[in-house]
């Protein structure tokens, strides 16, 4: 029997080979940002910022349009499942490296503008 590809991705989450910063590697070569990635619901506002922060990084560096779309899950912990029900499916809670310096980082509340290819698209 085959799995299919997003319970393979699942089974990464789980075990803790895919993690956050990996994905976040991979958007820079190949990808258009962090798209649906399930996380833990208590992660920090800023936190939040920083890693978005990080994919117009990406953007602006790699000259493309990088987009961020994280879920907060309410009560989940890394690991668990949550089920969106419908066409939304599942996703295993994703660790979040709430590293010190992000706080500080993001209210600095500097303006980071968006990659100038994103007026073409």
């Amino acid at each position: 029997m085959q799995i299919s590809p997003s319970r393979q991705l699942l089974k990464a989450v789980a075990a803790g080979h895919l993690t956050l910063e990996k994905l976040e590697a991979i958007t820079s070569v190949c990808s258009v940002g962090l798209d649906m990635v399930a996380i833990p619901g208590d992660t920090s506002e800023e936190t939040l910022a920083a890693l978005i922060a990080d994919e117009m990084a990406i953007g602006v560096i790699n000259n493309k349009t990088t987009a961020t779309r994280l879920i907060p899950v309410p009560g989940k912990r890394v690991g668990e499942n949550a089920h969106f029900g419908g066409l939304l499916g599942q996703s295993t809670i994703i660790a979040v490296n709430n590293g010190r310096g992000a706080n500080r980082f993001i209210r600095l509340g500097g303006r980071i503008p968006a990659p100038i290819q994103s007026l073409t698209n």
